[in-house]
C-alpha cells in the first residue's frame, strides 16, 4: 500500500499484535495500540513486549493506549480523538479449555468487546477497512481436510470456537448494514517468538529445557497446522491492503502442513538439545482431533504463502525463549 495508513492495532501487546504493529512501523504506517494488559497470562511479559517497540527507531509513529474493549465509552472516544484508516482487531479473550471454565467472560470480551469496536468503526468517517482475528477452532472436528472457508462450521466444540464464529457471523451482518469492508482471519495454531507462555509449543520448550515432564493429552495422533507468526503477519498486512477489494471476506492463514503431536514434540527437544520427558494424559474436553488450513483462496486473493518450515520455526523460537531467559536472569 503506498499511502501511509493510520491504524489501530488492538491487542498490540500480544504476541500476534505486537508483531503486527511492528510491520506496520515497519512500512511507513502510523499505529495506535490498544491493549488491556490483561493477567491470563503475566502482564510484565506485555511490557516488556511493549518497551521493545518503544526502542524502534520509528517508534515516534506509535502510540500506546490501556483499557478494556467492553468499555463502549472508551473506545468511542479513541474513535473520535483519531482519525483511524482502518483496525486491525486481534485482542481476545484466548484459549479453548479456559473458554470452558469461563463462557461468560469469554463471551463478554469476545463478542460484547468486538461489537463496540465495529459500532464506533461504523460511525467513523474515516475507517475504511477492519480486519478481525478468527481461529481456526471455527472448524470443530470436520471430517473434510484440509479446512476451506466455505466448510460447514455450525457444530464448535468450545465456547472460544463459539465466540469466534459469532464474531464471523456479526461482522457480515455489519458489512451488509454499512458496506465497511471486513476480513475475517482463521489463524492456524501460530508460532514463534513472543508466543503466549500458556500455548503447547512455548510451554514445552520451556519444560523440556527445565527437564520437566510434557503433559501430553490424547494419543500422538492428533496433528495441528503450525504457523510461524511472519507468515501469519505476512498474511495480516496482506488481508489489510485487500479487503477494500473484497468487501467481506474469510481467509485462512495457515502452514498448510500438520504436524502430529508426537511430531511435534520430537522437533521441540531436538531443537532444545535436551530429551523429553512424557506425562500421558486422557484427552481434553474442547480440544480438536486436527486442524488443516486449504490455502487455495488466501493465495489467490492474497499471495498468501507460508515460507517458514516447521523445524526452521521451533528453531527460532527456541533461540528467542534462551535470549529471553537470560534477559531475565
Amino acid at each position: 500500500m503506498a499511502d501511509s495508513q493510520t491504524v489501530l492495532v488492538t491487542g498490540a501487546a500480544g504476541f500476534i499484535g505486537s508483531w503486527v504493529t511492528e510491520a506496520l512501523l515497519e512500512r511507513g504506517d502510523r499505529v495506535v495500540g490498544l491493549d488491556s494488559f490483561d493477567t491470563f497470562y503475566d502482564p510484565a511479559l506485555k511490557h516488556r513486549t511493549i518497551e521493545e517497540i518503544r526502542a524502534r527507531p520509528d517508534a515516534d509513529r506509535f502510540s500506546l493506549v490501556e483499557f478494556d474493549i467492553r468499555r463502549a465509552t472508551d473506545v468511542n472516544l479513541l474513535f473520535e480523538q483519531e482519525q483511524f484508516d482502518g483496525v486491525i482487531h486481534l485482542a481476545a479473550r484466548a484459549g479453548v479449555r479456559p473458554s470452558i471454565a469461563e463462557p461468560a467472560l469469554y463471551s463478554s470480551v469476545n463478542i460484547e468487546g468486538s461489537v463496540n469496536l465495529l459500532e464506533a468503526a461504523r460511525q467513523s468517517d474515516s475507517v475504511k477497512r477492519f480486519v478481525f482475528a478468527s481461529s481456526s477452532s471455527v472448524y470443530g472436528n470436520n471430517e473434510k481436510v484440509p479446512f476451506a472457508e466455505d466448510d460447514f462450521v455450525g457444530e464448535p466444540i468450545s465456547p472460544y470456537a463459539a465466540t469466534k464464529r459469532a464474531c464471523e457471523l456479526i461482522a457480515h451482518t455489519y458489512h451488509s448494514l454499512y458496506s465497511l469492508p471486513i476480513a475475517m482471519l482463521r489463524f492456524f495454531t501460530v508460532y514463534g517468538p513472543r508466543q503466549r507462555p500458556d500455548l503447547a509449543i512455548s510451554k514445552f520448550i520451556r519444560l523440556v529445557d527445565q527437564g520437566e515432564a510434557i503433559p501430553m493429552f490424547g494419543n500422538a495422533e492428533t496433528s495441528r497446522d503450525y504457523t510461524f507468526i511472519q507468515d501469519i503477519v505476512t498474511g495480516v498486512l496482506a488481508s489489510y491492503d485487500r479487503i477494500p477489494e473484497h468487501g467481506f471476506r474469510i481467509w485462512n492463514l495457515g502452514g498448510n502442513r500438520p504436524v502430529r503431536l508426537d511430531e511435534m514434540i520430537n522437533t521441540v527437544a531436538s531443537a532444545v538439545g535436551k530429551e523429553a520427558i512424557l506425562d500421558h494424559q486422557p484427552s481434553q474436553p474442547g480440544d480438536v482431533l486436527r486442524t488443516f488450513a486449504d490455502l487455495t483462496r488466501s493465495k489467490a486473493e492474497l499471495g498468501y504463502e507460508p515460507h517458514t518450515s516447521f523445524e526452521e520455526g521451533v528453531t527460532k523460537q527456541v533461540a528467542w525463549y534462551r535470549s529471553a531467559t537470560a534477559m531475565k536472569a
